[in-house]
């Protein structure tokens, strides 16, 4: 979630140089270039999310176990094409959520919002919480259709849609325009606290890297060393949403477009706490961490060239 207006990355320039419709677009596209590399560690999360849903643990097969194992699981069942599952989907998503984000960020640089104490948070927030609205229908397709494998190796509840435009119109068509904001109240969370942690330990984090002189100051693997130390903090708030998330998106619904394992985000948690346990907050952790330090590293790289290109 690279939001780094008001701490640039070692080695970039003042992005004040660059207008929000221009930010809009170059930060749209260099999350979308990060997700084709991503997006695999994505399928194998979705996968380990929905694992054992509304089961007690112990009481249910795992036909994924651990990152590495499940990434070989995923390649067995769907191919090697499988590990990259909704993924037009997920830039479709990335594209939505990155450019109103960035957009609504950088109207907040502008009118100097960010120089106020708690203001990159509560920018960072607000925006990400933006973004996340309007990028929910791409996420619920996203997750649907990653879900979905081979009977053996199914986990979760099984859409069978085809393609991205099948998907949504299989919604729209069954469930009308709400159907594709279902699962919305667990996203939104989800994005917000992401980007304030992101946002509150990011620069704070590369600043210590500095500090220790462990690489030369204008190197990229400064930026790369503060990411993955932040994300630490981004994945230990994020990831209870984030499980959260993928079962209100994934969750069969009644002919009124009601889900019918869950009511909404409250309820999704004390079932999954209930039911299989605190730790199961936590399902997807790995591959969770492992995608968004180079998720966030390979966005900020992409939109730091692109900016050099667009000047």
């Amino acid at each position: 979630m690279p939001l780094t207006r008001a701490e640039p990355a070692a080695g970039t320039e003042d992005t004040r140089a660059v207008s929000p419709a221009v930010d809009l677009v170059l930060g749209a596209s260099a999350c979308c270039l990060a997700c084709v590399f991503t997006n695999p560690l994505e399928v194998v999360k979705t996968r380990l999310q929905l694992q054992g849903e509304l089961q007690a643990p112990g009481t249910y097969p795992q036909p994924y176990r651990g990152f590495v194992a499940s990434i070989a699981a995923v390649a067995r069942a769907d191919g090697l094409s499988g590990l990259q599952k909704g993924l037009a989907a997920s830039l479709l998503y990335q594209g939505l959520m990155n450019s109103v984000r960035f957009y609504c960020y950088s109207l907040a640089c502008q009118a100097g919002l960010t120089q106020q104490p708690g203001g990159t948070v509560i920018a960072g927030a607000v925006a990400g919480a933006l973004g996340a609205f309007v990028g929910s229908p791409a996420y619920l397709v996203k997750t649907q259709l990653q879900a979905q494998t081979v009977a053996e190796m199914a986990v979760g509840h099984q859409h069978h849609h085809q393609s991205l435009l099948g998907a949504m119109e299989t919604i729209w068509r069954q469930q009308g325009l709400a159907g594709l904001w279902r699962g919305v109240g667990g996203a939104v969370p989800r994005v917000m606290v992401g980007s304030a942690a992101q946002l509150a330990t990011f620069a704070s984090a590369k600043a210590w890297v500095q500090e220790r002189q462990w690489l030369p100051e204008d190197s990229w693997l400064v930026a790369l060393a503060g990411g993955m130390i932040s994300s630490v903090a981004v994945v230990a708030v994020m990831t209870p949403f984030d499980v959260v998330s993928t079962r209100l998106y994934n969750q069969p619904v009644d002919g009124a477009g009601r889900g019918l394992l869950y009511r909404g985000l409250a309820d999704c948690l004390v079932k999954i706490w209930r039911q299989e346990g605190p730790p199961a907050l936590y399902k997807g952790l790995g591959p969770a961490y492992l995608r968004l330090g180079p998720h966030t590293i390979l966005s900020m790289l992409f939109w730091d060239e692109l900016r050099k290109l667009a000047r």
